[in-house]
């Protein structure tokens, strides 16, 4: 679309190249005629004439888009553009001068027409590319490799990656603005890179720059503002990516130019990335042999790579995944340089496979993130629901007991509130068993759980599923439009496990602070509109809520007190203490009902013991030191 030079920015331009057409006119005839232009060509340099060239020039300047970007941005585009411009403007000047000429006399010499082309051409290109060498980035060199790319955010991230692009031509990017909230910041050159307004002025900044990408360099922006600037770009065209997060940047490739992606849905959800502060808290697993179950689960993964990074002398990766196991183990021993990766290819709750893993490996810190934990699966199948989450977690308990281990940390879930089916119920009686174990009067280890909603971008969560359905086409189905989920990220709740499990309670559940629900239909059209697509084209269908599913999660339990800890983001839940007698009676009976294979049963009594637990009137123990 073409702009004509409506704003004072232009007006300069616009008068500037009126001054290279006359001087380009009149230094032809100069250099043509050797100072002394005969009579019968000097009505060509009549102000009139020289009116007529210069109103046709700058006309078709214009049309050929000339004054839609500062000179200081030019690119290889922009010396193309100028090329035909110049070639097209000086062509009709010429066409018109011979076809009409002045005064009906002597026809415009072709040698005029050839050397004032040339002469404007240079005028022009000399003139734009001086302006972008002397006035804005002399260290960026002449002309734009690759994309032009306006990056958000003047901090550290963004002045890493104007330093990268500058320096890797293979990164095919070339930065000509920042944008930052600091107005202190406005008119300053950082690696010769001009600050050239705040997030407020974006708009105004996209159409006059006409970057090729946008990038958001700020790890730590919150998504409300990273929303902002995708929708911004959206509206003007432009395609937007960014830097990871923190949590992810921290984690990942130290290549910062490796780690540009395009913006997820993930990025603009709205929550505040949670800081935590891992070296202050993770002092219990430093040296120490760390054994994680359901290691190449979306969590267990993430905790390895934490875990590894945070000092850890040995990781044990149990996992009955064989590539799953196989992919994080590769990753830390290839990728991230951890030798003291053991992969162990196993079920969690085969008590006598886990005797001989602790047996030979001695772990010290146990973090138990194995459960099956898809809702409709489990439904269907709650026979290895019991015996994957509540009897295994029950058995693993007890090997740790019996080695010595010195913590052990259960991931939960917010489903084990309230529970409504039997993912959720099965994981409310594994809080249960951590408590009972915890309060053990003979008991060392330190037992807590950590309970939290679902986390993005986790194999079979929502995130992938939608992402996938766009992908093909659509339709997006969302099961009601009232739907509300809690999400964090995976390495942000990772996190908060690790510094969860520093805290010293005994039996204690904490639960992570997950911020707002997050309306699943909203979120499946931001996806949509993230993909560059829209609802005409993706249709969104609503098939109605599945077995167990519930409409809205919560994250306590009723009759649970919430309690603060050493960390804000991180809550307690206090309530009375499970009567260890009755749970150890009710769980015997389980195991029996599920040997035999008695699906209705274990449903019943499942269902029972959620509905119905027998608790001692005492309160839990509610301890929160730091060790």
């Amino acid at each position: 679309m073409i702009r004509l030079p409506v704003n004072r920015h232009r007006v300069w331009q616009l008068v500037f190249d009126a001054v290279l057409i006359v001087a380009a006119w009149r230094l032809t005839f100069f250099l043509v005629f050797d100072k002394a232009t005969p009579p019968f060509y000097r009505h060509l340099l009549d102000w009139k004439v020289v009116a007529l060239v210069v109103g046709i020039e700058l006309a078709t300047f214009v049309l050929f888009g000339f004054y839609n970007r500062w000179w200081r941005y030019v690119s290889t585009r922009d010396m193309w553009g100028a090329f035909r411009g110049v070639t097209v403007g000086s062509a009709i000047a010429f066409l018109v001068l011979y076809a009409f000429p002045p005064n009906h006399t002597a026809h415009l010499p072709r040698r005029i027409a050839a050397l004032d082309f040339l002469l404007l051409l240079a005028f022009v290109a000399g003139t734009r590319l001086l302006a972008r060498t002397l006035i804005e980035r002399p260290s960026a060199g002449l002309v734009a490799h690759g994309k032009e790319v306006l990056i958000i955010g003047a901090g550290d991230a963004g002045q890493l990656m104007v330093r990268e692009m500058q320096r890797n031509r293979q990164l095919h990017y070339t930065p000509i603005g920042f944008v930052d909230d600091d107005p202190r910041k406005r008119g300053d050159r950082i690696h010769g890179v001009r600050v050239l307004g705040t997030t407020d002025d974006l708009a105004h900044l996209l159409r006059d720059n006409k970057p090729d990408e946008v990038l958001i360099a700020i790890p730590s922006a919150p998504g409300r503002v990273r929303q902002m600037i995708v929708e911004t770009c959206r509206v003007e065209n432009v395609p937007v990516k960014t830097l990871p997060g923190l949590h992810e940047l921290i984690a990942g490739d130290l290549n910062l130019g490796r780690q540009i992606r395009p913006v997820q849905v993930e990025d603009v959800l709205g929550r505040q990335q949670v800081e935590v502060d891992l070296g202050l808290v993770a002092a219990y697993v430093k040296d120490k042999t760390v054994l994680v179950t359901g290691a190449g689960g979306s969590i267990g993964s993430e905790l390895c790579r934490q875990l590894a990074r945070l000092g850890a002398a040995q990781l044990v990766l149990v996992d009955k995944g064989e590539s799953a196991l196989f992919e994080i183990e590769r990753e830390l021993v290839d990728e991230r340089d951890f030798n003291a990766a053991i992969a162990v290819l196993a079920n969690s709750g085969d008590r006598a496979k886990m005797r001989q893993v602790f047996e030979r490996y001695r772990p010290q810190v146990l973090f138990h993130a194995a459960a099956y934990k898809h809702v409709g699966m489990l439904e269907a199948n709650p026979l290895q629901a019991v015996a994957n989450n509540v009897l295994a977690t029950r058995s693993l308990a007890e090997v740790a007991v019996e080695f010595g281990v010195e913590r052990f940390v259960l991931i939960s879930t917010d489903k084990a509130a309230n529970p409504k089916n039997v993912m959720g119920q099965s994981k409310a009686v594994c809080e249960w068993i951590i408590e009972s174990f915890a309060l053990h009067p003979e008991v060392d280890t330190r037992f807590v759980a950590v309970r939290f909603g679902n986390v993005l971008g986790s194999s079979g969560s929502v995130i992938p599923i939608f992402r996938k359905q766009i992908e093909q086409g659509g339709p997006v189905r969302v099961t009601t439009p009232e739907m509300t989920r809690f999400f964090m990220t995976i390495p942000e709740a990772s996190s908060l496990v690790v510094q969860a499990g520093a805290m010293g309670g005994r039996g204690q559940v904490y639960v992570l602070d997950m911020g707002e629900p997050v309306n699943i239909h909203e979120l499946a059209k931001q996806m949509i509109r993230l993909s560059g697509r829209n609802e005409e084209e993706i249709p969104i269908v609503f098939t109605g809520a599945r077995a167990g599913e519930k409409v809205h999660e919560v994250l306590w339990n009723e009759g649970e007190a919430v309690g603060p800890t050493s960390h804000p983001k991180i809550m307690r839940a206090a309530r009375p203490q499970i009567d260890a007698a009755w749970l150890e009676e009710s769980l015997a009976e389980l195991e029996r009902l599920v040997d035999e294979g008695d699906t209705l049963a274990v449903v019943a009594k499942l269902r029972a013991m959620v509905q119905e637990p027998v608790r001692t009137g005492r309160e839990a123990v509610l301890e929160d030191t730091l060790h």
